[in-house]
Order: C-alpha cells, then structure tokens, then sequence
C-alpha cells in the first residue's frame, strides 16, 4: 500500500519542479516616442518627482475590471516605479515640445528663463479594452519671478484589447498632459498665463 502513495508523491514532486512559471513582461510610458529634430534651446525646465496615489505606486499593473473589483497583475509590471515611468515621459515630451532641457538637479547657466513643473496624479485607472485615464494636477512656476500657475488635466484615452493597448493609451494620456504643460510655460512669453482651456 505505501508504494503507490510514494510512487504519487514522488510524481507530484517531479512534475511540480516541472512546471515554468509564467514570464514577466515589462513596459515603459517614454518607450516608442519619435525622434524629434534638434530645436534651438528657449527654456529650462525643472520637472520634479511625480506623486501617485498610493494604491497604484507599485511595478506591477493595477486594473479595473469592468465590474469595478481591483487586479494586481503580477506578470505585468512597468519598468520602474510608476512615479518615475510617469515623470521620465513627462520630461520627455514636455523638453521635445518646447524644445527645452530639463535641468533639474543640474547646474545651468542663467541666460535663459526656468520653469519649475509639479505634478499630483489624483488617479491612475486601467481598465482593459475600455480606457486608460490619468486625472492630475499640476503647477508651472517661473523662478525668476516666483509667479505660478496651478492647472489640471484630466486625460482620459480609449484603449483596444491586450496590455499594450492599455500602455500606448496611458502614453497619449501622458502627452495629453505635457502638452498643457508646455502650453502654459509659452503663455508665460505673452503675458497670458491660463491654464489651457478643457
């Protein structure tokens, strides 16, 4: 009688040491971003550390199904720390817009004007196949007089099926908002400094 128990045993074992895990996938929001022509340096920009909310401030992907529960997807991670994904892609395309450097934490030379840009995520939601939407607040200050500007964009992106789907909406959702941005530092230039209109 005990053989065959063993004989079990030792194939539960065996195939359990079998089995592969499932392979992680990583994405980054400043991947895929098309090269743009080199453009005569205007501005500095100083694009601070990013706040997200606390329940999305991990690697792995948090999604909404549709019937509202919370998934933590542990095979779908962001390359870095979200915070950090959304602040490198936020300097990248606010720099390629304006055609500015972004000189935080750098020294740089005083000839040309720096504009200070911090960013709160209210809510970073991924619901597959529906829509990718970032909903931040975010202030420009112009450093040489101290003015500032407190604006928010609440960027919400039809997305398709599959992950990077819901990644390329939460890029455009990220462009969405540094665009705003750049807008704002340019309305610092005529006088008109406002928020975009929604």
């Amino acid at each position: 009688m005990k053989k065959p128990i063993f004989a079990l045993l030792a194939a539960a074992i065996l195939l359990g040491g079998c089995s592969t895990p499932q392979p992680e996938h990583f994405y980054t929001l400043s991947g895929g971003a098309d090269a743009q022509p080199a453009k005569p340096v205007k501005y500095y920009v100083e694009v601070l550390a990013v706040s997200v909310p606390q329940q999305v401030s991990r690697n792995q992907f948090v999604v909404t199904a549709p019937s509202g529960r919370i998934e933590l997807l542990e095979q779908q991670r962001w390359a870095g720390p979200l915070a950090g994904e959304i602040g490198q892609s936020l300097s990248t395309a606010v720099t390629n817009d304006l055609g500015a450097i972004d000189v935080f934490r750098t020294p740089h030379p005083d000839n040309l004007p720096v504009y200070r840009i911090s960013t709160n995520v209210q809510r970073f939601e991924s619901v597959m196949g529906q829509y990718a939407l970032i909903d931040a607040v975010w202030s420009v200050r112009q450093l040489s007089s101290n003015k500032v500007v407190t604006c928010r964009t609440i960027a919400n992106e039809k997305v398709g099926t599959g992950y990077d789907e819901l990644v390329l909406g939460h890029r455009r959702a990220v462009n969405r908002i540094a665009a705003d941005m750049a807008a704002v530092v340019r309305s610092f230039d005529n006088g008109s400094v406002a928020c975009p209109a929604a």
